[in-house]
């Protein structure tokens, strides 16, 4: 079988993308999408996305991390189909999608893929760390001398240690540039591996960095090892509302494998 797929980047977070509207894709062969997300033997991505039809929106996102599990939301993925729709013409610059967490609206302008995140109404602090789900869970913690720092290392103890254990969550290590700018490091579960950015990651260290007040922005700008995304948010009763995730979104290539 030949498998036609397209391989998209937001920001270094990098995605197998299929055109699934005909259901030709098994995903129940795990091994299959590992492979295909292998950066040796495969095509290499830090996941593989699905579009497929829906049935009252414009399409149906399928996710699976990059050792062939399906899995929770990814902010970058969710982007970069946005992008992919367009190209295939699903969608204009406006877009109503369905994924693992809900139904999420995009748009696109300017060049830049702008997606609307759920709300969030949990957040937990702890000494050493916050913790919150932004559609994936995250573990937020403050690091001196980030460009130095051994987010593989410690990142992987944090990942599976206690409370998280065999589930696990991803874990982002922040710094502070500025009142409305923080750079990040984010440790992937399922990537097993630091990713150049994760977009869950960067709207749930925006939103925790205004929690617990090392900002008073609404529009934050969080800077990743493969550029830079921005996310913006208003404060409501209880919770977070009307979170969007911002940034570009880029088709690097076409092939058949």
């Amino acid at each position: 079988m030949e498998l036609t797929f397209y391989k998209y980047q937001g920001t270094g977070n990098d995605f197998v993308m299929v055109d699934n509207r005909q259901q030709i894709f098994n995903k129940k062969d795990t091994a299959f999408i590992s492979f295909l997300c292998d950066r040796r033997f495969g095509i290499g991505a830090d996941g593989l996305i699905l579009l497929e039809t829906h049935e009252s929106c414009d399409f149906r996102m399928v996710y699976f991390n990059a050792d062939g599990n399906e899995s929770s939301m990814c902010g970058n993925g969710g982007r970069c189909i946005t992008a992919f729709a367009n190209f295939l013409g699903v969608i204009k610059d406006t877009a109503t999608f369905e994924a693992i967490d809900g139904l999420h609206k995009a748009k696109i302008e300017n060049g830049l893929v702008s997606l609307q995140m759920q709300d969030v109404s949990s957040i937990e602090t702890y000494e050493s760390h916050t913790f919150l789900d932004t559609g994936s869970p995250h573990h937020i913690q403050m690091a001196n001398d980030l460009a130095s720092f051994d987010v593989k290392t410690i990142g992987r103890q944090i990942r599976s240690g206690e409370p998280y254990n065999e589930e696990g969550s991803n874990v982002n290590f922040v710094s502070k540039n500025s009142d409305d700018s923080f750079s990040v490091r984010t440790y992937e579960r399922g990537v097993e591996d630091e990713t150049y950015s994760c977009g869950t990651g960067v709207t749930a260290v925006a939103l925790a960095m205004h929690y617990i007040g090392e900002t008073e922005k609404k529009l934050i700008t969080l800077e990743t090892e493969g550029g830079t995304l921005k996310v913006s948010f208003e404060k409501g009763h209880g919770s977070y509302e009307n979170i969007w995730l911002i940034g570009p979104a880029t088709q690097v290539y076409k092939g058949h494998i």
